[in-house]
């Protein structure tokens, strides 16, 4: 997740090699060749690696707006005229952030797992609410990037999506998703242990061996006081 989001932040490695899109760009006037596009900036790239200039958090989508190439001089005709890819682009970003902020949550109270139920279940509660978050984004992001590179490619602009950006992307859904189970498995298995009287003080235990004793002790005062 933090890869994903500071992809393109700085030109320093993997950084620079974290993208969402890459266009062939060459027949765009004042684009330069290749163009990745990325949270935080719409970069150029050089020797294979993205060069961005000022960053820019949640920089939108938008090859015809001022914010990207400012032309529509060979700009794919579906990203004239509509606000669909500056709205999906921009959205994932604040959707991302609220994904990061219940992770690290659920990573800290994911401490308390190990000495409580609640503990587990407070966790398992964080990790969902960032799990839900991450997919929106997740989907969001991947939505108008795949949608960009066919019209791109339609209009015979080589395009392809960054794989390290999206293979991020996915693996923090799955990984929230196994942490999610885990915790939740966590507090019921240790509501188990605690029911059968194996907690942490093990007083249900020794309740348990105290009556038993009690009632054998009874029993055998019984049988000595009605023997002949």
């Amino acid at each position: 997740m933090f890869l994903t989001l500071l992809g393109g932040a700085t030109n320093t490695r993997p950084l620079n090699e974290i993208y969402f899109l890459q266009v062939d760009t060459s027949n765009i006037p004042g684009a330069p060749s290749l163009s990745r596009w990325t949270f935080w900036q719409l970069c150029a790239v050089v020797n294979g690696k993205s060069d961005c200039g000022s960053s820019h958090p949640d920089y939108p989508f938008d090859p015809p707006s001022s914010r990207n190439f400012g032309t529509t001089t060979n700009i794919p005709a579906a990203f004239i005229g509509t606000n669909h890819y500056f709205l999906t682009s921009r959205f994932s970003f604040p959707f991302l952030l609220i994904a990061l902020f219940f992770g690290v949550i659920s990573f800290f109270t994911g401490f308390l797992a190990m000495l409580s139920r609640i503990g587990g279940y407070l966790s398992a509660l964080m990790a969902w609410i960032s799990l839900m978050f991450q997919i929106i984004a997740t989907c969001l992001i991947t939505a108008v990037y795949v949608q960009g590179r066919n019209r791109f490619n339609a209009n015979n602009q080589t395009a392809r999506l960054g794989v390290k950006a999206f293979a991020f992307m996915w693996t923090a859904v799955a990984c929230l998703f196994l942490a999610c189970l885990m915790y939740c498995m966590g507090g019921a298995a240790r509501k188990d242990r605690v029911g059968r009287g194996s907690g942490y003080t093990g007083r249900g235990a020794r309740q348990e061996k105290w009556f038993a004793s009690s009632r054998r002790s009874g029993s055998l005062r019984h049988d000595k006081e009605t023997a002949p």
